[in-house]
């Protein structure tokens, strides 16, 4: 399945963020008032964005220590309430076999998420909200080089109600020591336990990606990552064997690469994340002859040999060896791709789970 630019073009909602990190209520002094009492104050009724009391002021901004057992109270109300209402628009995605997580951005439905868990544009995805209900979607496009993909659920699912959706913060503001509520399905969704809620610390800021030591697994990539005010700040992507090796990508990625995403573009790749079949033809060549398998490639190990011609790669039918690299290249490493090749006139059905180099 395609994802035509004219068609998804208008369904653009335009620019997803004005005022982009403004708060959308007032701020109230409440430092005098009992422990729990800022929990009764005017939260807004859309979005994620929630009041932050004076004393947690200064956490929110720039990180550290809670100097006090009240204040580690308040932190304690303050990530609760965040994780209420991230719940509500943190959703599971599901492509196939292969399962993640996403986050709601806007009203009409469309979702952030990793690149990896979209896979390319067009694909049909399954979305499980956090009460349950599952809707059909589709995937937009994605900037590969940061890891950020885009999803929107398909029309006339919602009975003429907004979807719920998270409030978008900056992460050009963020700093080590930065507390933060990360959300997500590990494993897939589960009616019983719900979105998951962990607690860290941002670890590490760079342009391109935020490292923390909240306690991420499998399932839980393109989750979201919030920050005290219920502000969304990254999206989950790389988790890592060890609990500091969790890597997101930063939120305002998604606003400068809105416009290509939406329109279905998809582009780049991570660094040592390059997708490879480790096979090699010739570009003068009709058909796509492959004249060398790499040894321990992932064309070896599904079966393919020299001589064969590979006619459909995946979805997309292959005329010669350059569109069979083009093919790849829109892949992502991980993926379990269907391939159907030619041998001896023969025509032969196999599976190869896509490689990654070190590019």
């Amino acid at each position: 399945m395609t994802c035509p630019a004219s068609a998804v073009a208008q369904t653009i909602p335009g620019p997803i963020r004005p005022g982009f990190g403004q708060p959308d209520f007032e701020q109230q002094d409440v430092s005098s008032a009992r422990p729990n009492a800022y929990v009764a104050r005017k939260i807004p009724a859309e979005g994620t964005r929630v009041p932050v009391p004076a004393e947690l002021e200064e956490l929110l901004r720039i990180g550290g220590t809670p100097d006090s057992l009240e204040t580690l109270r308040r932190m304690e109300d303050q990530h609760r309430l965040v994780a209420e209402r991230a719940a509500k628009c943190t959703v599971s995605v599901r492509i196939g076999a292969a399962q993640g997580c996403g986050v709601l951005i806007t009203s009409n439905g469309y979702i952030v998420t990793a690149a990896h868990v979209a896979m390319r544009p067009g694909k049909r995805a399954v979305i499980t909200l956090s009460d349950g209900r599952r809707v059909t979607a589709t995937t937009l496009g994605m900037n590969r080089h940061v890891d950020a993909g885009l999803i929107r659920i398909d029309p006339n699912q919602d009975f003429g109600k907004p979807w719920p959706y998270a409030s978008l913060g900056k992460s050009n503001n963020l700093v080590p020591g930065m507390w933060c509520v990360a959300m997500g399905h590990p494993g897939g969704y589960d009616a019983s336990r719900g979105p998951v809620v962990r607690v860290g610390r941002l670890l590490d800021v760079e342009p391109n990606v935020i490292r923390t030591d909240c306690a991420l697994i499998g399932g839980d990539s393109g989750g979201p990552l919030f920050n005290l005010a219920g502000e969304l700040v990254a999206v989950h992507s790389r988790i890592g064997n060890d609990v500091a090796d969790n890597l997101h990508v930063p939120i305002d990625h998604y606003d400068t690469s809105w416009e290509r995403m939406a329109k279905g573009e998809a582009w780049g790749h991570l660094p040592n994340f390059k997708p490879t079949l480790g096979v090699t033809g010739k570009k003068s060549d009709p058909l796509a002859t492959i004249n060398y398998v790499s040894p321990n490639s992932p064309a070896e190990k599904s079966g393919i040999e020299v001589g064969d011609v590979i006619i459909e790669f995946g979805e997309k039918t292959i005329s010669d060896f350059e569109s069979l690299r083009k093919a790849v290249a829109d892949t992502m490493p991980g993926e379990r791709v269907p391939i159907l090749l030619r041998r001896n006139g023969s025509t032969i059905r196999i599976s190869v789970e896509i490689g990654r180099s070190g590019d």
